[in-house]
């Protein structure tokens, strides 16, 4: 199945052992950090103003 993205690309300064912990996890579940992050942000409570 072909995804079709609406892409805004943006860059995250990690501290280095930041970098090393998503590293070590996406080797041990064989994800990649994209999908990692992705997944991490859609997790995150958002509250509405009404």
């Amino acid at each position: 199945m072909n995804k079709k993205w609406a892409v805004k690309r943006i860059t995250v300064n990690l501290a280095l052992n930041e970098a090393s912990k998503l590293e070590k996890y996406c080797e041990q579940t064989g994800r990649a950090a994209t999908d990692v992050i992705r997944e991490l942000i859609r997790a995150l409570p958002v509250t509405t103003s009404e």
